[in-house]
């Protein structure tokens, strides 16, 4: 691989530190509804696919799930600027990205207006240069449509970029749609998992993503 054209990144638990605030805008929902929340390993598991999925296997009915959707938007938008936070360098990787020519994607479960209110906290809305939301795709992650449809709008071939996520549904969207995986640890998923998921690699800290990038462009044109 050379050095990508493109990087991709996920949001929640990759680039922003919202896994509590997700975690009790679920908690608000359900009680809201006077429904039994599912454990916290199971919403755990569900962060990187969107809302509807998971409030299908409880809300009984089409309109009873759009409310709760509705619910758990106003309550996590109403603290979101509050209650999360870039993680440690996060914004210095995605700038340094950047810096060596490559493109930049956010793909993301999340609708673009909550990924736009992301970035912006993130202050990275000028070093993303395409943003790819649960409601601009038909088949959201882990699904490859959200990250074929990035590179598309990017204009880079599968085999020259890289997606970066946190959770198994980012390295099964990466990995089907033909781009190289790499799993941030940092995030809401145990490294086992993401590791058994199929992940090129796995990195423990930001600043580890670039080192990476070189050494597995180095080892492919010596090999």
């Amino acid at each position: 691989m050379p050095f990508p054209r493109a990087v991709l990144f996920d949001l929640d638990g990759t680039l922003l530190d919202s896994i509590d605030l997700i975690l009790d805008s679920y908690a608000h929902t359900f009680a809201h509804f006077d429904l039994a929340a599912p454990p916290r390993e199971t919403l755990l598991a569900d962060i990187g696919v969107p809302l509807w999925v998971v409030f299908d296997r409880v809300g009984g009915d089409p309109e009873r799930v759009h409310e709760m959707i509705a619910a758990y938007r106003d309550f996590n938008l109403a603290h979101h600027d509050t209650r999360v936070a870039a993680f440690p360098g996060v914004a210095e990787m995605v700038r340094e990205v950047r810096a060596r020519g490559c493109l930049t994607a956010l793909v993301t479960s999340k609708n673009r207006h909550g990924a736009l209110r992301g970035l912006r906290v993130l202050g990275l809305s000028d070093a993303i240069d395409v943003v790819v939301g649960a409601d601009d795709v038909e088949r959201p992650k882990p699904d490859r449509e959200p990250v074929t449809f990035a590179l598309t709008r990017l204009g880079v071939p599968p085999g020259e970029a890289v997606f970066v996520g946190d959770s198994v549904h980012d390295i099964a969207s990466g990995r089907t749609a033909g781009v190289r995986t790499v799993a941030a640890v940092w995030g809401a998923m145990a490294p086992d998992s993401l590791r058994a998921a199929g992940a090129d690699t796995l990195i423990e800290r930001p600043e580890e993503l670039l080192a990476w990038l070189t050494r597995a462009s180095v080892a492919e044109s010596l090999s």
